[in-house]
């Protein structure tokens, strides 16, 4: 098996798993997302990678990050407080190249730290359901960065950083021929 099959299933596991501790039906969580029954079959029975606009999309319906998800997905506990390079979550979306680490010790702190390369010309939007329970800042690191904060698009820029507001539909893109690289700086409302 390799190593994206293997999370594939582990996905599949815990997207479940997660469901099911929320007493959501297939049906509810569909509803709730926006996401057909019939995929949310296909990724829970690892028929389908999921692309991370999909799982971010899942993941807001039943409140948790999607970093939270793949943490469990990869057996990874809250505890500890260092997280070494070797031992970070490092997961890449099927379909645009888009690819995350999660930099933070362990899933459920209240801070979360992710790392992301957006290849160039790739756009990854996520609903404004994605934003209600976290607030978020970006941090461009290297390249630049198109941010659309609903009506409002933000260019960003190496060394720029942006929090956002209320949650909107938003969408990550990279318009240039190089790579972007940014840092993700998540914490939970209230915390």
């Amino acid at each position: 098996m390799t190593d994206v099959d293997a999370l594939t299933a582990s996905l599949a596991a815990a997207l479940a798993d997660a469901r099911l501790a929320h007493d959501l039906s297939v049906s509810a969580l569909a509803e709730c997302s926006g996401v057909s029954r019939a995929m949310i079959g296909k990724i829970e029975r690892g028929d389908v990678q999921p692309t991370a606009a999909l799982l971010g999309r899942l993941t807001a319906a039943l409140g948790m990050t999607l970093s939270e998800l793949i943490a469990r997905a990869e057996g990874q506990s809250a505890s500890g407080r260092i997280s070494t390079r070797a031992d970070q979550s490092v997961s890449q979306d099927p379909e645009t190249g888009y690819r995350r680490r999660a930099v933070s010790p362990g899933a459920g702190g209240a801070i979360e730290l992710v790392e992301v390369d957006l290849p160039a010309g790739v756009r990854i939007a996520y609903p404004a359901d994605s934003y209600a329970f976290t607030h978020h800042q970006i941090w461009v690191l290297e390249g630049s960065l198109r941010f659309d904060e609903g009506d409002v698009t933000h260019r960003l820029e190496a060394g720029d950083c942006l929090q956002l507001g209320a949650p909107a539909p938003c969408a990550y893109e990279n318009e240039t021929a190089a790579p972007c690289r940014y840092l993700v700086a998540l914490a939970r409302r209230g915390a």
